[in-house]
């Protein structure tokens, strides 16, 4: 079971940090240089750049952020894990407001900048760029920083869940070692319960031979 709840912690992780990564990679070298270019080259870049960025390996990341996240506090249900479970919970939350940032702000300015149409045929083209360029480089910058964050909480998830499993080994090898070295207590004739053991009473504890007889050298004065 430890297995697979690490496995789902790493996939939400890793997916996170990719995400993070793409809008990263957005805000500080994509957007700045689309910036520097013409009104009709930087719709045309981005109207491109929304077409080829859905396809499965972006899918993924992107829907595994909160999918993976929240498989991963599933599996860390109980108290055992409850530390485990409120960095998970913290990291499920961002991740949640980022993709609602995403799918409710950027997506709509993406599906807006679709609408124009072909760069060659827009009219007005600098009203076009002013209506998205702005607002989408806000959104999208606080997108980053909210996976950034839910990244960084999960790396922290990890390294508590590593430091849980290993207390709950220690403690059962303890455990184990404990039981190993305890020695039974050997059994002579019926004991009373509550009561210590007493070895038994041999003749020649008294002086007395295997036979009963006094042994050799042993005389009584009268």
């Amino acid at each position: 079971m430890f297995a697979l709840r690490l496995a789902a912690l790493v996939a939400a992780t890793l997916a996170t940090g990719l995400i993070a990564g793409v809008f990263y990679a957005y805000a500080i070298s994509v957007m700045p240089a689309l910036n520097r270019t013409d009104d009709r080259a930087m719709i045309d870049v981005m109207q491109k750049i929304n077409v080829v960025i859905i396809n499965p390996w972006f899918m993924i990341g992107f829907m595994g952020t909160v999918g993976f996240t929240l498989l991963a506090a599933a599996l860390h249900l109980g108290k055992e894990h409850r530390t485990t479970l409120i960095w998970l919970g913290v990291a499920l939350a961002l991740n949640v407001i980022a993709f609602v940032v995403t799918s409710g702000l950027n997506v709509p300015l993406n599906d807006q900048l679709a609408a124009a149409g072909d760069p060659a045929q827009i009219g007005d083209l600098a009203q076009v760029r002013a209506d998205y360029e702005s607002a989408w480089v806000r959104w999208n910058t606080l997108r980053a920083i909210l996976h950034t964050l839910a990244f960084l909480v999960l790396a922290g998830a990890l390294f508590v869940a590593g430091i849980q499993h290993g207390r709950t080994q220690a403690a059962g090898s303890v455990g184990a070692q404990q039981v190993s070295q305890a020695q039974p207590v050997p059994s002579v004739g019926p004991q009373t319960v509550g009561q210590p053991y007493r070895a038994p009473i041999t003749a020649q504890q008294y002086g007395f031979g295997p036979s009963g007889s006094q042994p050799t050298g042993a005389r009584f004065l009268a």
